[in-house]
């Protein structure tokens, strides 16, 4: 009789998530640290908040106010209460100043950077985890400090080596459609929330789409139908034109769409709050080049209560067909004056920016921006010879004491296969050091990227091997020098 065979469970990820791996993870790093020391510079101070949230503690700012109890992943801990992974960083923020608002220095400045979790349908490109890096100030109704984190947002991209003209920050404010809404008699909660969803798709469905989601309402490709605002033809027509009152300087914006809310109290607001960051951002070097007004912005969530923005990569990669890829948006925030107060019952003011790391990562790597090449090069110690590897791992700790990364191989196998490793490391050089070798005093090191350099357009590639050999044999005492300058030459 056979004997029961064991479960083995299948090696495979939950749906909606990802493996990232080195490169993924160092473009990240890259992007996180330089936007890090951006805000750092800049006065804010880190903090981190826990992965679980109580459930409470997200209220009716859940990612879909039409299912508040759906969005989040979820567990009852042992004491019966709900808690939840976190869905964003502003939350928990908002949550983190009500508990210690007595304690903070007001306004509070704080940055973080880390994993968010959607319990939402995944799709390609779509995951329900995944980084974001957000900065916020929270005490402060002054737009000023709106302004500040417009050119923040502008600073990041400029830090992870965006060049003028391959970004803008688009920037408008809620209350202005407020008040745009008021003159058509349509600014009901409910039928206002519509309209915002409506706008926040134009950039996806084109003004026909958003017609139709503002008036009756729209039947997608799938054969779903979404409902609409309700809105009348004039209605509508006054919301699209309104969404079309951007293009130009950031002074005609603002002097075109005060003309469309002058007998609203919120919507001239709106305008007053632009054209004072208009003033802010002028005076510190954000030009119309980094920074316009786009009244097509609006941001989906609803605890925005004033200006709003969003940070879009203009610039383009291309597909392995040719084919140019489109990024969009990367990130964007607001002012959400409303969201302490849940927990305090007193308003607190408060403004904040956030992109999506995987997201914005992604995209500056198809740009070959990713901060790859910022990557220490890494060398490998051969195990050339049994018995020695006390030997090898001492020289891997000489190396790293040099202030190179190294390793020495560990894996077993002939020295094909640890140069088919070293090679698939991406390791710049192999050093060597067999019985000869180590009977000499001599050190062997070999440069792995010389294949590479050669296939590039070189004049004369025979001198260049000549100057630049693919191998060089050193003293022992001078080992360290030897790697310097094979791994100087890629620099």
């Amino acid at each position: 009789m056979s004997a029961k065979k064991s479960y083995r469970p299948k090696a495979r990820k939950p749906r909606g998530f990802e493996d990232r791996t080195g490169d993924v993870l160092r473009a990240e790093h890259h992007l996180i640290s330089k936007a890090s020391q951006v805000y750092d510079d800049w006065g804010f101070e880190p903090l981190q908040t826990p992965a679980f949230e109580y459930a409470e503690a997200l209220g009716k700012f859940l990612p879909d106010e039409e299912r508040p109890n759906e969005g989040v992943f979820a567990l009852e801990d042992d004491d019966g209460q709900w808690m939840s992974l976190r869905y964003d960083h502003t939350a928990p923020l908002a949550r983190f100043v009500a508990e210690h608002y007595q304690d903070l220095n007001k306004p509070y400045r704080r940055y973080q950077a880390g994993d968010v979790w959607r319990n939402e349908k995944p799709g390609p490109g779509r995951f329900r985890q995944f980084v974001q890096c957000d900065a916020d100030t929270v005490g402060s109704a002054s737009p000023a400090a709106d302004a500040e984190m417009i050119a923040l947002a502008a600073e990041v991209m400029s830090a992870v080596g965006l060049n003028t003209g391959d970004f803008l920050v688009r920037v408008n404010d809620r209350r202005i459609l407020d008040g745009v809404l008021e003159t058509i008699g349509a600014a009901d909660p409910d039928r206002r929330m519509r309209v915002l969803r409506a706008a926040d798709k134009l950039d996806r469905l084109g003004r026909e789409g958003v017609a139709l989601l503002l008036g009756g309402g729209r039947k997608d490709e799938s054969g779903d139908f979404t409902e609409g605002a309700g809105l009348d033809t004039a209605g509508i027509d006054t919301v699209l034109n309104f969404l079309d009152a951007g293009g130009g300087s950031r002074g005609e914006v603002t002097a075109r769409l005060e003309g469309l809310v002058s007998g609203s109290e919120a919507g001239r607001a709106g305008v007053a709050a632009l054209t004072e960051i208009d003033a802010v951002l002028s005076a510190i070097g954000v030009g119309n080049d980094r920074a316009v007004f786009d009244p097509s912005v609006v941001r989906g969530l609803g605890y925005y209560t004033g200006p709003v923005y969003e940070a879009e990569l203009l610039a383009t990669a291309h597909y392995d067909d040719g084919n140019p890829i489109q990024f969009g948006s990367v990130g964007g925030g607001g002012r959400y004056d409303d969201l302490v107060a849940r927990f305090t019952g007193q308003a607190v003011p408060a403004t904040g920016f956030s992109f999506g790391v995987s997201r914005f990562a992604a995209a500056l790597r198809a740009l070959g921006r990713g901060g790859i090449g910022d990557e220490r090069p890494l060398v490998v110690v051969v195990a050339a010879e049994k018995g020695q590897s006390a030997q090898y791992l001492a020289m891997a700790q000489e190396l790293r004491a040099a202030g190179l990364r190294a390793e020495a191989f560990v894996g077993g196998g002939n020295m094909g296969k640890q140069m088919k490793y070293a090679d698939r490391r991406g390791a710049f050089a192999a050093v060597i050091v067999g019985s000869n070798e180590r009977e000499d005093g001599k050190v062997t090191i070999k440069d792995l990227k010389l294949g590479a350099r050669l296939a590039a357009d070189i004049e004369d590639n025979k001198q260049w091997r000549e100057e630049q050999p693919a191998q060089i044999t050193v003293d022992r005492e001078g080992w360290i020098a030897g790697v310097h300058e094979v791994v100087s030459r890629y620099k």
